[in-house]
C-alpha cells in the first residue's frame, strides 16, 4: 500500500509540474478530464461520484476553475440549488493542451515496462477500484 502512495503522490506532484504552464494542476486536470469524459453537463456531485472524490474537494477545484475561465456554471433544469458544471473554450484548449503533454510523459515513465504488465496493473487497480467502491456503498466486499 505505502508503494502505491508514493507512485501515487509521485504522479500528482509529475502531473503538477507538467501542465504547471497551462494553469493547471494535475486536481484541475482530473476535473477537466472528467467533465470531458461526461455525456453531457453534470453536477459538482456527480462530477465527484464519477471521480471517487469528496464533493467539497471537487467543489473548491471547480470554484478554481470558475474563477480562472477554464469552466462556467449553468442553471440545472432538474435541481434549482446544484448548477451544471460547463467547460468553456479555454477549459477544452487547456485540457487538450494537457493530453498532448501526458502522452510523451507516459511514455517516459512506462519506458521498459512489457504492455503485459501494464495490463495487468490496469486489471489490479480496477479491481482495488471496485473493492473500494463496494465498502463506500456499504456492500460485501466478499
Amino acid at each position: 500500500m505505502l508503494a502505491l502512495f508514493r507512485a501515487a503522490s509521485g504522479l500528482i506532484a509529475g502531473g503538477d509540474r507538467l501542465v504547471a504552464e497551462l494553469g493547471l494542476t494535475s486536481s484541475r486536470w482530473q476535473v477537466l478530464g472528467t467533465i470531458v469524459a461526461a455525456e453531457r453537463p453534470q453536477p459538482v456531485a456527480w462530477l465527484a461520484r464519477d471521480m471517487g472524490a469528496n464533493r467539497q474537494n471537487v467543489q473548491r477545484v471547480v470554484n478554481d476553475l470558475v474563477r480562472e475561465g477554464f469552466v462556467e456554471m449553468a442553471p440545472n433544469p432538474h435541481h434549482r440549488r446544484a448548477s451544471l458544471v460547463m467547460l468553456t473554450d479555454q477549459g477544452r484548449d487547456a485540457f487538450d493542451r494537457a493530453m498532448a503533454l501526458e502522452a510523451p510523459w507516459m511514455n517516459r515513465l512506462t519506458s521498459g515496462v512489457k504492455v503485459e504488465d501494464i495490463a495487468a496493473m490496469q486489471r489490479v487497480l480496477a479491481a482495488l477500484r471496485a473493492h473500494l467502491d463496494a465498502e463506500t456503498s456499504g456492500a460485501d466486499s466478499g
